[in-house]
């Protein structure tokens, strides 16, 4: 389902919106995760709660539910594809409608007016939410031919993408094609390695740093290493008079929450938050910026305060050097190795707590992770009802000229189509 998106004219269309818009999904993040986040910040010697980089530009809230015919709970690419297109679609759809047609999105349209356009994700780049604003296919499962898609798919001629940046080795050099290769060829920079970020020079550019999705921000040789893309990205889009339109992607928080984690989930949600305050202060310095931030839906049914507890205690989580998933993986000796674990940890385990985790540890290395995250719930008090989506409304940000056109009560639909509107569209 190649496309080729055109325009009466190549020449820069001039419009009364903000020359550069960044879109930022919080992957997964519903309104559960940014209050777990600030009592996971906070200060316990303070007698006040502090408030977090999200607080004081939270505008509205949105509704998610997909189309009809998948009923009331999205999946990440029918609510992707509504926040790129403005169009309802049922789950498993990227950038196509009820009828399986491809549907324009605001990341088309930028580039069809001359804009540059980027997107920096810590998912393979070729996952819902980035080819939802660049691909057009069936199914999001359709991972190689979404990555032919951001090679073959044209805007106007050029490729729909400038700057891509995230996750997805494995899709973009195959045996059948080398589309890393490809882009090169097309004089794309292409980079591998978080080091080389440093040595980008190119305003086109295809940084694909692991085989799928990045590591954990627990696991990760930098924390933030959302916020690094993030600002590689608008070092290149920047250099374009006519203005940007970037997708910014905190992917993994929706991991974290589909694996009921805890410990991922507020790293995750550090990241993005980091990231968020770094385009603050681009937004100081280049008042001409518009950012939304919003979620395509809310992960894992995630509370703060569970089974009649009023508590949630998440300072120990601060204290964990690994993932529990990495923590998992390490103990390969026959019996449970429960110095590695208290040093990863950064607290030591009652004995109860080391019996259940060496039961589990016989039964294998999945069912020790499970039993990792339950320990740190029952520590934390932290609650899940679900290992997938729920269908609450999602909360929505925004900072910079035209912040007051997502307040209040919206739908998905309407960021795309007050973004398609601020465009000129």
């Amino acid at each position: 389902m190649t496309t080729t998106v055109g325009c009466t004219s190549t020449t820069p269309k001039q419009t009364s919106g903000p020359k550069n818009i960044i879109m930022v999904v919080g992957d997964g993040m519903g309104p559960a995760y940014t209050s777990a986040y600030r009592v996971y910040k906070d200060n316990p010697n303070t007698p006040a709660v502090e408030s977090t980089v999200f607080d004081d530009i939270l505008i509205g809230r949105s509704t998610t539910y997909p189309a009809r015919v998948s009923g009331v709970v999205t999946d990440s690419a029918a609510s992707a594809t509504a926040l790129a297109t403005g169009h309802k679609s049922y789950n498993g759809a990227i950038g196509v409608d009820v009828d399986v047609k491809p549907v324009e999105t605001v990341m088309e349209y930028a580039k069809s007016i001359g804009k540059s356009t980027g997107l920096v994700v810590t998912s393979q780049i070729n996952h819902a939410t980035p080819a939802s604003y660049a691909a057009h296919v069936k199914q999001r499962k359709m991972y190689n031919d979404i990555a032919d898609q951001f090679f073959d798919n044209r805007v106007n001629g050029a490729h729909t993408v400038d700057v891509m940046l995230g996750g997805g080795t494995k899709y973009f050099k195959r045996d059948d094609r080398d589309i890393t290769k490809q882009f090169n060829d097309a004089g794309y920079q292409y980079i591998d390695q978080y080091s080389q970020l440093s040595t980008v020079n190119n305003d086109k550019v295809l940084g694909l740093f692991a085989p799928v999705g990045l590591p954990w921000a627990l696991d990760d040789s930098n924390k933030h290493r959302l916020k690094a893309m993030t600002k590689v990205a608008l070092d290149r889009l920047d250099n374009n008079e006519n203005g940007f339109f970037l997708l910014v992607e905190g992917s993994q928080v929706d991991w974290a929450g589909h694996s009921n984690d805890i410990a991922a989930a507020m790293a995750e949600m550090d990241d993005l938050a980091a990231t968020i305050a770094y385009l603050k202060d681009y937004v100081k310095t280049n008042p001409d910026t518009l950012v939304v931030i919003t979620a395509d839906h809310s992960t894992g049914g995630f509370t703060i305060g569970a089974n009649g507890d009023y508590a949630w205690k998440p300072q120990i989580l601060h204290k964990l050097s690994a993932s529990p998933e990495a923590m998992a993986k390490a103990q390969t000796a026959e019996t449970l190795d429960v110095a590695m674990l208290n040093d990863k940890l950064g607290f030591e385990l009652t004995q109860d707590e080391i019996d259940n985790l060496a039961a589990a540890h016989k039964q294998g290395g999945k069912a020790l992770y499970k039993a990792i995250k339950k320990m740190l719930d029952i520590r934390t008090n932290t609650g899940w009802t679900t290992s997938g989506h729920t269908g609450v409304d999602v909360p929505v940000f925004a900072f910079g000229p035209h912040k007051n056109d997502f307040k209040g009560q919206v739908d998905n639909t309407d960021i795309a189509k007050k973004i398609f509107t601020l465009l000129g569209k």
